[in-house]
């Protein structure tokens, strides 16, 4: 997401840095493009206006005009007023009350209800202890009761057995009432979607309301359909009174518009966003952190809250210990790239590093991780955990077993003795030495170390 904008705004901000001083012509040149970069991410014209006015009365104050880096000054009131036009802070889920606890999933056909209604339901019980029950209301579209069962048993949590001829209120006044005696803490409600809003479809969804009273009524909203999606969350809000947005495939959408814009329309704050289709790809949405990444800031908050969920407390210390003694095998070389993979698409994780965002054309080709994988697993314990015996004919059978050639069982070799280097040297920083392998404890996880 924003990979179109951001390579647009980093060439306005390079253009501002190759000059000493700004004066009112720098400054309403770089703000012209500023506006067409938003207008061609999509964002709602009334948006960007705003935007750009709140830059402008700031940068063309003595802000800028007193300040000794004046280039890096607009940036920072770039990012200040982006955050503000995101909503400034985080937006939690609200689940608090008697349980169970309602949560309505809205918005049109298409727009990935059912699969998000499993996604918050693991996002829950993983990041919150809950234990969620799902709730199958959509008796129209076909299949859309099966599709939830299939995610509930994807995501390790129970389901409402619901049929396609009953009605919606009563599948629901039926399930809070097996969610209390089953003692689940949250019900999350899969409702019916349209092609587009209609008033049967409000009505609907007005009588689910009165009846559930939920803590929590999220709009999930198609980011790659732009600005159609701001028209959709003013719709529902104006309808039943939406609490906040779940922002879907936000991977696919290069311009952003829609999370740029929804916020500012509505003054309904984007709780979530699902970047992937697997069932964890769920993350909470963090404006400031949204905002870094679109000036090419990285995120390296964001990059170790995903390293802290890969990886469990007794792995981390397994780690250290074998860090500290120097016993770090190709075994571990191994297991550290499949834990890797599990943080999501390298080339996103790479954007997460401060820089990196601004490399263009930056690509990762993941099929390297899998044949350095498949190379490892074709070797014995032995060879695994003593690289040295690795001679030229162990190496031959390696590489047919692995479906490489040789030339890449050396590459490997050689890049596994470079992990190990890099092992020694921060044991000398402090990682080997007595006490400075503590890991600090943050918000209930732990911070590890990635040795590759």
């Amino acid at each position: 997401m924003f990979d179109s904008l951001s390579e647009k705004l980093s060439g306005v901000f390079r253009s501002l840095r190759g000059k000493g001083r700004l004066g009112e012509k720098d400054i309403q040149a770089a703000l012209r493009e500023v506006r067409l970069a938003l207008l061609e991410a999509d964002v709602h014209y009334r948006v960007v206006r705003r935007f750009v006015e709140a830059v402008r009365e700031r940068a063309q104050g003595q802000e800028v005009m007193r300040s000794l880096t004046p280039a890096q000054t607009v940036i920072k009131i770039v990012h200040d007023e982006l955050v503000r036009m995101m909503g400034e802070h985080v937006a939690p889920l609200d689940v608090a009350g008697k349980p169970p606890v309602p949560v309505m999933l809205v918005g049109l056909q298409g727009s990935g209800k059912t699969t998000t209604a499993g996604k918050l339901a693991l996002h829950l019980k993983r990041r919150a202890g809950r234990d969620p029950y799902l709730v199958p209301a959509d008796v129209y579209r076909p299949a859309a009761i099966d599709q939830l069962q299939k995610v509930a048993s994807d995501v390790g949590v129970a389901v409402y057995p619901s049929r396609p001829d009953q009605d919606p209120v009563e599948i629901c006044r039926a399930a809070l009432e097996e969610a209390r005696k089953g003692g689940y803490d949250t019900v999350i409600v899969d409702t019916a979607g349209r092609l587009h809003v209609d008033e049967e479809l409000m009505d609907e969804l007005r009588r689910l309301k009165e009846l559930l009273d939920p803590r929590e009524i999220l709009l999930v909203a198609d980011a790659m359909t732009g600005q159609d999606a701001v028209n959709v969350a003013k719709a529902f809000d104006e309808a039943v009174g939406i609490t906040g947005v779940v922002l879907t495939k936000a991977d696919g959408d290069a311009r952003g518009g829609a999370a740029l814009s929804i916020q500012a329309v509505t003054q309904r704050p984007i709780k979530l966003v699902g970047v992937g289709e697997k069932l964890d790809a769920l993350e909470v949405f963090h404006p400031e952190r949204m905002a870094s990444r679109i000036l090419g800031m990285g995120d390296v908050m964001s990059l170790i809250e995903k390293a802290e969920q890969a990886i469990d407390e007794d792995s981390a210390k397994e780690l250290e210990e074998k860090l500290r003694s120097n016993r770090f095998t190709l075994e571990d070389f191994r297991d550290q790239l499949r834990m890797l993979r599990k943080l999501g698409s390298l080339e996103d994780l790479l954007k997460m590093v401060p820089g990196m965002g601004q490399v263009k054309n930056l690509r990762v080709d993941e099929r390297e991780l899998v044949r350095v994988i498949a190379i490892v697993d074709s070797m014995t314990p032995e060879e695994r955990r003593r690289p040295e015996i690795l001679n030229a004919s162990r190496r031959r059978r390696i590489a047919r077993g692995s479906g490489t050639r040789v030339e890449d069982v050396n590459r490997l070799i050689r890049r596994y003795q470079d992990a190990r280097k890099m092992m020694k040297r921060m044991g000398v920083l402090g990682v080997g030495r007595k006490g400075g392998g503590k890991k600090k404890k943050r918000r209930g996880g732990w911070m590890p170390r990635l040795p590759v």
